[in-house]
């Protein structure tokens, strides 16, 4: 039992001189989840040949180009939010576009994405913020929001790979 109780408060006391060291507990982890998500996301788009950029599982769902858009997008407007930081004016995409521009826009994307997320701080989390249809709310959301899409991009992708035959990025190692 001694010994339990040893363990137990060893480990309490890592996580609170962890937390007294990180002032910036959530937006630390935005951080260091970027890198991964940005090289697996651009990955798994790259992977998926030009002609199966208009594959759809199901007629009522979208294309593979139409998620890279997606993809794009969100990332422009939810890091902007995050860091608040002005969305910049970005190449317009259409699901016609080819592979190559497609995965230009989204790379591009990214690229903000790298320049906003440093910005991003715990202490802003409260802040108000106006999103989709002038909806407010919090900038907890858009951080909130933002690594969730990620994580929703993401695996949709995988799957659209998969049912093409073809190994995610992540499933490669």
């Amino acid at each position: 039992m001694k010994c339990v109780i040893a363990v137990v408060a060893l480990l309490a006391s890592s996580v609170i001189g962890f937390a007294q060291q990180n002032k910036e507990p959530v937006s630390s982890v935005v951080k260091e989840m970027l890198p991964r998500m940005e090289k697996n996301m651009i990955a798994a788009v790259e992977e998926m040949p030009a002609d199966k950029f208009s594959f759809k599982p199901t007629p009522q769902q979208q294309t593979f180009a139409h998620l890279v858009m997606h993809m794009t997008e969100a990332n422009y407007y939810l890091c902007s939010r995050a860091a608040d930081v002005a969305e910049p004016k970005a190449q317009e995409l259409k699901e016609s576009d080819g592979k190559d521009k497609l995965v230009a826009g989204l790379k591009a994307s990214f690229d903000f994405c790298d320049t906003a997320i440093p910005k991003i701080t715990d202490a802003k989390f409260a802040d108000p913020i106006e999103v989709w249809g002038g909806r407010k709310t919090t900038r907890a959301f858009a951080v909130i929001a933002l690594t969730n899409d990620w994580t929703d991009h993401y695996s949709i992708a995988a799957m659209y790979l998969r049912l093409n035959g073809l190994l995610p990025p992540t499933a490669k190692k």
